[in-house]
């Protein structure tokens, strides 16, 4: 039993993120990370927006509705008629004994990425991801969420005082 759940949760994460399970780097020197202090979802004029803060900073990250939904729901400890996908993931991941440990945001070519790492059975695997997907997991497992200095400083905004209209 032990190894199939294993296996579900593997197949699973493989098939919600795009793609298979990616190792920790040993060794390689990482840049100095920060943990994001705050999560916002908004409505933007270019549409729904999850918005990254810490040290007074924000990262605008634009994701499609139903993941705004998804987030903004994780955030508020809302339920909602029927689960999405995250919550699905959450439910089965939770069930099984998994549970999200960190997600590592970065940007490559214009690109965000997640980096999502999961628990399970003394295990810790990272998972290649969209962004948004490791967000929103990370959010459902309140787990902290980290992007490098060199991200924050590059691609952080600092905070203006008008704010798009909430999701």
């Amino acid at each position: 039993m032990r190894t199939s759940a294993r296996w579900l949760i593997l197949f699973l994460l493989s098939l919600a993120c795009g793609s298979p399970v990616v190792q920790a780097e040993t060794g390689s020197s990482q840049p100095e990370q920060v943990t994001i202090t705050d999560v916002k979802v908004r409505i933007s004029d270019h549409g729904p927006v999850v918005l990254l803060q810490a040290e007074g900073k924000t990262i605008p990250i634009f994701v499609d509705l139903t993941v705004a939904v998804s987030i903004q729901g994780a955030l508020n400890g809302e339920q909602l008629h029927r689960p999405l996908s995250h919550d699905l993931m959450h439910t089965i991941m939770e069930t099984l004994g998994a549970k999200v440990t960190q997600s590592i945001i970065t940007l490559k070519g214009g690109t965000y990425y997640g980096a999502l790492s999961v628990a399970f059975g003394g295990d810790v695997k990272i998972f290649d991801s969209r962004s948004s997907d490791s967000i929103a997991l990370a959010i459902h497992f309140k787990a902290p969420i980290i992007v490098g200095r060199d991200l924050l400083n590059s691609a952080g905004v600092v905070e203006e005082k008008s704010k798009p209209q909430d999701l």
